[in-house]
């Protein structure tokens, strides 16, 4: 009998060893390893994954609240091209970028300053954007073809581990990508995708001021903001996000330069569909920021009466 116990122990031991060290992958990698947990199964690796504020979410416009204390973010540091180059990674599930400088956001109504450690993005199939999109967050169910996502921490903390110690700890900046102008500014970084095909390669590029790669700041007025997570295991809960109404615009011969990547080695699955699909909103609000107001809209509609009136007595 007590061997018995003791054989089921050690497989159950086995078992959590096994979950714990399990290997998180998108949907489209599923082909080439069945045996990876798939969105559906995040929570399997890390139980905050099936939280009751997971990200992203489908944004419904009619339901959105307006909030009169999202003003516009303040930049500290997006117009400065710093000294030391920076990181690119393929890093098994996406480009991440790590910043060798700090800038900070702060306003906005967040309540504290944040400040930069890296982008990444998330796409569908780079070679069709139009017909498989990939952005993660969602318009009334309307995806983009890609989403950027500039990571920022607590600035009173040190790095991404401490700040996932605090229930506020990270907020993260969300641009659409749309297909249409080239954007010049995305040469240096989209020229380099061909040196990080695979799985652990990295290379150096010439530092960019980050405003470059986002839109006018003139245009970062209108927001959605919500409490939500991470969008990859561990799915921490404690992410401030905004998500900006103007997209970032890059052509399609440069949405298509994401298809040389490689979700790990040589003839792997290629890096395509890398977004978590949509999470419940369950009795959160998104906020709507006061500059999203369309207040020439409002006024057309209180003009409306009178203006009847003066075309029946027109009449």
């Amino acid at each position: 009998m007590e061997l018995l116990l003791l054989a089921l122990l050690s497989l159950h031991i086995l078992k959590t060893e096994a979950v714990v060290g399990g290997h998180w992958c998108y949907r489209s990698q599923k082909c080439e390893l069945p045996q990876c947990e798939d969105p559906l199964q995040w929570h399997q690796i890390n139980r905050a994954c099936k939280g009751s504020r997971q990200s992203p979410v489908n944004i419904v416009t009619r339901n959105v609240v307006y909030d009169k204390s999202l003003k516009p973010l303040t930049f500290e540091g997006y117009d400065v091209k710093g000294s030391a180059k920076w990181d690119v990674e393929n890093n098994g599930h996406t480009v991440k970028v790590t910043l060798n400088t700090s800038p900070k956001v702060g306003g906005g109504g967040l309540g504290r300053k944040y400040k930069a450690v890296e982008f990444h993005l998330h796409w569908g199939v780079p070679g069709e954007p139009q017909s498989i999109p990939g952005s993660e967050h969602s318009i009334d169910g309307e995806k983009y073809p890609m989403e950027l996502h500039i990571v920022h921490i607590r600035e009173d903390v040190s790095d991404v581990t401490e700040a996932k110690k605090t229930p506020d700890g990270l907020a993260v900046l969300a641009f659409f990508v749309k297909a249409d102008e080239e954007n010049k500014n995305y040469a240096t970084l989209l020229s380099e995708l061909e040196n990080i095909k695979y799985k652990g390669q990295s290379a150096q590029i010439d530092p960019l001021p980050l405003s470059s790669l986002l839109p006018p700041e003139e245009d970062l007025r209108r927001y959605y903001r919500y409490e939500g997570s991470l969008t990859t295991p561990d799915c921490y809960e404690g992410v401030i996000w905004t998500i900006f109404e103007k997209p970032v615009e890059l052509s399609l011969s440069q949405l298509s330069q994401f298809s040389a990547l490689h979700f790990d080695g040589k003839n792997s699955t290629p890096m395509m569909e890398n977004f978590r699909p949509a999470q419940p909103l369950q009795d959160r609000k998104v906020l709507w920021s006061s500059a999203s107001i369309p207040l020439p809209m409002a006024k057309l509609l209180l003009l409306l009466p009178l203006l009847c009136t003066v075309s029946s007595l027109a009449h």
